[in-house]
């Protein structure tokens, strides 16, 4: 099979796909053979007629894309289109001097008419169009073009880290999937790619308009000197002559410039919404009602000063004002539709109470203002129902349980754009979220700081600012972690959910969960549940493992510790302790992913011992000691947390239970581990000290 049997196929047709692929290919022939090969002059106006048209498609296709990337070929085009205006100027070059002593047709009926008719014949006035709509190009929109690519590309690379991060924050809170964060930096990278691509292709179109005034002087020039010269014109013929078909050969490769450049303009100076550039300028230029009256006015009071050309501006003063009436008018009848449709239904007769009246307590539940009902309503796009049901998922997949469904309803007593996350009927989350705005989270190294309504990441406390649209990418550029309101809402709730999951489990999720096992270790959990522990026990135990923040999705591990330890009256608490070490493994893997080292918080020996004296005598702690081991172990964990390390304190297992309960009690995040649950392959290594400084 030859390569012309790949192309065409057995039929000898093109398909779609391979004159696609032959495109590219054809057009670098034919802008090659203009630039060799001498046209004829109706070869000529077939090519510039197809410029024209090429230039109209651009442009058409740049104002009814909806973002820069449904237009991503625009850098490549800007090049080939550069290259064919180029490539006709030579070949038109080259017919106007060899054949522009026969009269203005000779090369070709397009320039002939750009050239007679646009500009009346006379070439003093073509000259002056021409050298206008040069400045108008290379001045104007190329340079403000390339302004805007040049300013977008920094701009874009600058934000690339930042925009990596908060797709690496919504992939870490399970709120996207691997696939959407793939596709998400790819558009990332993408557009760098674009607007690095537009700021170099602005210079095309700047380096054609200066060849366009080069071009032109040379072809005036040589076409004197061919006329006088070698057809014994006069001085007056030959200037008449050859200087309207070289104004004709400008404007008509000018003009398809300037709608080139125009096209660029648009794409690069659009803001990326669902709607293309002719939707926005209608939708927010000739929307407002009061803008058009006072619009009206002004032309108004101008249309009535002496010498004004009255009847123009009162023209468009009653057209303005025609449409400030009708906008109005379209308005009030919207409004009265909604008040028809909306108004009070008739009052049905008060039921008799009965026991579908009573309504038991949601286990999880959130309550919105009225300003956030847009965020969790599905028929206004709301996103924070998608954003819930993936934070549930990702919970179920690290925790090892599905948590209950988040119950939703709006609360009119509440703050307009307030949120308030519940368990169990009582508050356990408050917060406040601006649909339409962005919350920029300072993580503590930022390069410059935004303007905006300062407040703090309900989730985990941090500073922050609330901000518009527009400052999203200076922020990122600066450092924040930006996040839109449903993303705060959904990670404050998934940061209360893995501090309540031990609230969350009750006795029916304890007994799905011994069913799942129970599929595939049938044995297992009859041995365990009832004859080992209780379901109530079992419970219990699991509980105190989610309250420090341990997996329990290791069940099979779970039971075959509780089968070898357990007995019918075992102590709950005893057999945490044994379950814990059981699972030291994973439980170090969760702190120290990948570490041989492990760089902890220790105990100094001389307070571990006077902790082991107080528990082996039963005595309680001294309120000064306990004062004492509260100041020192906060300073110790800010210490840690401050070098990057994470807050696990490691003792001995006698004094672990205590500690736990104790220092967890205001240290949230302080992680108590027992020595017994690291595994024998990983060291141990005190980074900082609880009572050294005593």
């Amino acid at each position: 099979m030859n390569t012309l049997t790949r192309y065409f196929g057995n039929s000898g047709m093109f398909d779609r796909a391979q004159m696609q692929v032959l495109a590219g290919p054809l057009l670098i022939l034919l802008v090659m053979a203009m630039l060799i090969l001498p046209l004829p002059p109706f070869a000529l106006d077939l090519f510039f007629t197809f410029n024209i048209a090429l230039a109209v498609m651009v442009l058409l296709v740049s104002m009814f894309t909806l973002n820069a990337l449904q237009f991503a070929a625009f850098p490549a085009v800007l090049l080939f289109t550069t290259l064919l205006r180029l490539s006709l100027n030579v070949a038109s070059t080259r017919v106007v001097l060899m054949e522009g002593h026969q009269g203005g047709d000779a090369a070709g009926r397009v320039i002939e008419a750009f050239g007679q008719f646009l500009v009346g014949g006379n070439f003093a006035v073509g000259l002056v169009v021409f050298l206008i709509l040069v400045v108008i190009n290379f001045m104007v929109i190329t340079k403000g073009a390339g302004r805007i690519a040049e300013v977008g590309a920094r701009f874009m690379l600058d934000a690339m880290p930042g925009k990596q991060m908060a797709i690496d924050a919504d992939l870490n809170a399970g709120l996207i999937g691997e696939e959407e964060a793939k596709s998400r930096r790819a558009e990332v990278a993408q557009e760098a790619d674009f607007y690095g691509s537009m700021d170099g292709a602005s210079k095309f179109v700047r380096g054609d308009a200066m060849a366009g005034l080069v071009i032109m002087v040379v072809n005036i020039i040589g076409g004197l000197l061919i006329g006088m010269l070698q057809h014994d014109m006069s001085f007056a013929d030959a200037g008449r002559t050859y200087t309207l078909l070289t104004i004709g050969d400008g404007l008509v490769a000018q003009i398809p410039a300037l709608v080139i450049s125009t096209a660029a303009g648009v794409t690069v100076s659009r803001v990326n919404t669902d709607q293309d550039v002719g939707q926005q300028m209608i939708s927010q230029l000739l929307i407002n009602p009061k803008v058009m009256a006072l619009s009206a006015g002004v032309m108004g009071l101008l249309g009535l000063v002496p010498g004004m050309p009255n009847l123009v501006f009162l023209l468009f003063t009653g057209l303005l004002g025609g449409a400030a009436w009708w906008l109005t008018r379209q308005r009030d009848n919207r409004i009265a539709e909604e008040q028809i449709n909306t108004g009070p239904p008739p009052v049905p007769e008060a039921p008799e109470a009965s026991w579908d009246d009573v309504q038991l307590v949601d286990t999880l539940g959130l309550e919105v203002g009225h300003r956030l009902i847009p965020l969790v309503d599905h028929r206004q796009q709301g996103e924070l129902l998608g954003r819930i049901k993936s934070v549930r998922k990702k919970f179920a997949q690290d925790i090892g349980f599905l948590p209950p469904v988040v119950h939703i309803r709006d609360n009119l007593e509440l703050g307009a754009n307030t949120y308030v996350l519940t368990l169990k009927g009582a508050e356990v989350g408050r917060g406040e979220a601006f649909p339409g705005k962005w919350l920029a989270i300072n993580p503590g190294e930022l390069s410059g700081e935004v303007e905006g309504e300062a407040t703090r990441d309900p989730a985990f406390g941090l500073p922050a600012v609330w901000i518009d649209e527009g400052q999203r990418d200076l922020a990122q550029v600066y450092g924040y972690t930006v996040v839109d309101a449903s993303t705060v809402v959904a990670t404050h709730l998934n940061h209360l959910l893995h501090r309540h999951a031990g609230e969350m489990l009750g006795r029916q999720e304890v007994q799905q969960l011994l069913d799942k096992l129970g599929a595939e270790s049938k044995a297992l959990v009859e041995d365990v549940v009832p004859k080992a522990v209780s379901l109530t026990s079992l419970q219990r135990l699991l509980q105190n493992l989610l309250e420090e923040d341990v997996s329990i999705r290791d069940m099979r591990t779970i039971l075959d510790t509780l089968a070898e330890r357990a007995t019918g009256e075992s102590d709950v608490d005893e057999l945490t302790v044994q379950v814990r070490i059981a699972l030291g493994r994973a439980i170090t893997h969760q702190w120290f992913p990948g570490r041989e080292e492990l760089h902890v918080i220790g105990l100094d020996s001389t307070l571990e011992q006077v902790l082991m004296q107080a528990i082996s005598g039963g005595e309680a702690m001294e309120p000064g000691l306990a004062d004492t081991l509260m100041a020192e172990s906060a300073a110790a964990l800010a210490r840690q947390e401050e070098a990057g390390e994470p807050p696990v304190l490691v003792v001995q297992p006698a004094l672990r239970p205590l500690l736990a309960h104790f220092l967890r009690r205001r240290l949230r995040q302080l992680v108590v581990m027992s020595q017994a649950e690291i595994p024998d392959d990983r060291s141990l290594r005190m980074t900082n000290v609880i009572g050294a400084n005593q």
